[in-house]
């Protein structure tokens, strides 16, 4: 975790410049989840890119239409995923302002073939919460260009957190969603997540040099590179715990939390629940480990012995 990211505690609902031809609104929504709230960015001069608008809060809608400037219009509104604190203002932001909405998909799509397998077994939920009614106007592929903005954006598939993520590429810039953050570890759990998908788009981003990362959540990351490299060896760190662990007895993703993650309050251990779940499936489809069936979060997990 980066210390100084905590830190981070700016005013919500007012548009703050970060660099020339780009402010961020905070919303209204702080949580465990969500840190002080969803960043929401205001990218261009005249013809203004809206990331990731936030809740359905008519707040933020308000502090979005009230911070356009003399000759600004917003033409249009990109979403990096469709959990509930990012994707639902986006068809009431679309309506005031007649831009279209852009993402990888609605929700579901750009899913793992486990992740989706797990559904169909009945597993519903990742615990963030999904936007079922968000269905973009334009949907993105991987490599997409967006024009309309001095410098042309370029979206990058990052599937790990969410099977619909994206990133946008701004010059040397990042905008990250909830792919890479600086305040805390990406949570990463099924169905909604898949950690097979997380550590190759980190792995992904890292082929190119980047200036920095502006995420979903948190303070900008200055060393997104260095930023990204923590996050693969947390997760590998992660995974050793959990064989560890298992090389001496069988466990349960909650039991395995319960062992691992001492330090984090009652209240959280239902995330690490799910991030030691999203690790037990892809260390099961590596074959190092075994339980009685596919994997689910009510299975006994057992170390494979070589």
């Amino acid at each position: 975790m980066d210390q100084s990211g905590l830190n981070f505690n700016p005013q919500t609902g007012i548009a703050q410049e970060l660099e020339p031809g780009l402010r961020r609104i905070v919303a209204r929504n702080p949580s465990p989840m969500t840190f002080r709230g969803t960043n929401t960015y205001m990218l261009g001069t005249q013809n203004i890119t809206i990331i990731d608008p936030g809740p359905d809060d008519p707040n933020q809608l308000t502090a979005i239409l009230s911070a356009l400037q003399k000759g600004q219009q917003i033409t249009s509104i990109l979403v990096t995923h469709s959990h509930i604190d990012h994707s639902p203002l986006a068809n009431r932001l679309s309506i005031e302002t007649g831009a279209n909405t852009y993402a990888f998909g609605p929700t579901g799509s750009g899913q793992s073939e486990v992740m989706s397998d797990l559904i169909c077994s009945g597993y519903q939920g990742g615990g963030e919460g999904s936007d079922y009614h968000f269905f973009p106007d334009i949907c993105l592929s991987d490599g997409a260009k967006i024009y309309g903005l001095d410098d042309p954006l370029e979206a990058i598939h990052t599937p790990g957190h969410f099977g619909n993520h994206l990133s946008f590429v701004w010059k040397d810039a990042v905008f990250s969603g909830d792919h890479v953050m600086g305040w805390a570890s990406t949570m990463v759990s099924p169905p909604d997540g898949d950690l097979s998908d997380f550590l190759d788009s980190c792995r992904k981003l890292q082929s190119r040099k980047w200036r920095v990362f502006y995420p979903g959540h948190g303070a900008p990351i200055r060393k997104p590179n260095q930023r990204l490299e923590w996050l693969i060896n947390h997760r590998l760190a992660r995974e050793s715990q959990i064989l560890q662990n298992l090389r001496i007895s069988p466990n349960t993703p909650k039991g395995l939390a319960e062992a691992i993650y001492t330090d984090t309050p009652y209240s959280l251990l239902g995330a690490a629940s799910r991030n030691v779940f999203a690790h037990l499936i892809d260390l099961h489809s590596r074959n190092e480990l075994t339980c009685d069936g596919p994997p689910r979060f009510d299975k006994l997990y057992k170390f494979k012995k070589d």
